[in-house]
């Protein structure tokens, strides 16, 4: 598996992500066609190296030309111009979230609708650049697993089109709930909400750098000059060199409990939280306070959707309050595989540890779909789906 590992030494906004990865090795020639692509007038894109505290890095610049600026944009607009776009479906997803995510931070810190929201810095030509541009990066150097250490926020007062905020912004502090965050000895604003909003996003997990094999290093440089520090954020990427051992991430547990919903409002509710990027979701019947029996709703999620999925909580739930914690779970590295059955073709998940394949299990929806359509029991399917799959890892 591609690793990619942000190292925010002192902060992360995201001309310093875009320089990091063009430092890394993705092309430059190959982001202004991206730019090309979002149709939006009188934008460049530029690259030059500089130095940061005698280090070298990438200094990204996206030049407007002051005709063509425009004070704000909403949600949907930006959302228009990646679909219009006509991006990698994956490339326009990634932007997408991220905006999306952006929005939900702003409406919260500003206590108004996302369709309320206008974007001020974070909708900006240079933000949809910067954002765009760095899911395409990430998409063009093939990085498959996205980890970042522990991010920087920084000390003292930012003034922005809201007029003098604290550090970290409002919505910067919202965008980094959940995620582990240092307050850094540079006073200023080390982490903007671009950044904040991409890293959280994107990142599949937060801490120490994972073990790889290191092929490409990147330094991207932020705008300003560090007091104590140099102003870079470093991309490490590599080949992760101990798959095997099982895949070790951080997730979110959600607990709420009530007692007073039907089964089917919190089968609803289940559904919705697994549509919205939940990985679990589950109901454990339970006996509250006053002897009232009650209903146990967890849901397991990353840290970056908790703030979605607790608002979907509360709208789909009675619940006046959700608990929440976070943990490490171990995972069996896991890959499929397509067996040929006389009903059809069926996937196998397979799990594997220390090398060897731990589980194997034809998946679900597959042996569902041909047991319907074939008008056989389900586990004829998935037996006939497991003994091809023996076939298939005993054929040399």
């Amino acid at each position: 598996m591609r690793y990619g590992y942000f190292d925010c030494f002192n902060g992360v906004a995201g001309d310093m992500i875009l320089g990091a990865l063009i430092d890394a090795g993705c092309p430059l020639d190959t982001l202004r066609a991206i730019v090309a692509k979002l149709s939006l007038p009188g934008v460049k894109l530029t690259a030059e190296r500089v130095q940061r505290h005698g280090l070298a890095a990438t200094h990204v610049r996206v030049d407007v030309e002051a005709s063509s600026q425009k004070a704000h944009r909403h949600l949907p607009e930006i959302v228009r111009i990646i679909d219009q776009a006509k991006l990698e479906p994956k490339v326009a997803q990634n932007a997408k979230a991220v905006f999306q995510r952006l929005a939900g931070a702003e409406a919260h810190a500003h206590g108004i609708a996302i369709e309320e929201v206008h974007f001020h810095e974070v909708g900006a030509d240079d933000a949809i650049v910067d954002i765009v541009c760095t899911c395409a990066g990430l998409a063009v150097l093939g990085i498959e697993r996205i980890t970042s250490s522990p991010i920087p926020t920084g000390s003292g007062t930012v003034t922005c089109a809201h007029g003098v905020l604290p550090v970290p912004a409002p919505a910067t502090a919202r965008l980094l709930r959940g995620i582990p965050v240092t307050g850094g000895d540079e006073v200023g604003e080390l982490t903007t909400p671009t950044g904040a909003a991409l890293l959280t996003t994107l990142s599949d997990d937060f801490g120490p750098m994972p073990a790889m094999t290191i092929e490409a290093v990147g330094s991207g440089a932020g705008i300003r000059e560090g007091q104590t520090r140099a102003n870079i954020l470093r991309l490490f990427i590599g080949e992760g060199t101990s798959p095997d051992a099982g895949e070790l991430d951080t997730v979110t547990v959600l607990e709420t409990q009530v007692d007073d919903a039907t089964g089917q409002s919190l089968a609803y509710a289940c559904e919705r939280l697994l549509e919205a990027g939940a990985l679990d979701a589950y109901i454990v019947p339970i006996i509250m306070k006053k002897g009232r029996p009650g209903q146990l709703l967890t849901t397991v999620c990353r840290p970056r959707d908790v703030h979605l999925l607790v608002s979907l909580i509360f709208a789909e739930t009675s619940t006046f309050g959700v608990r929440q914690y976070e943990t490490r779970r171990t995972k069996l590295t896991r890959r499929h595989v397509t067996v040929e059955t006389s009903y059809g073709p069926i996937r196998v998940k397979l799990g594997e540890h220390g090398g060897k394949i731990a589980r194997a299990w034809p998946e679900y929806e597959d042996c569902a779909a041909a047991a319907r359509k074939a008008g056989v029991p389900l586990q004829d399917i998935q037996q006939e789906a497991l003994r091809a799959w023996s076939r298939k890892r005993d054929d040399p």
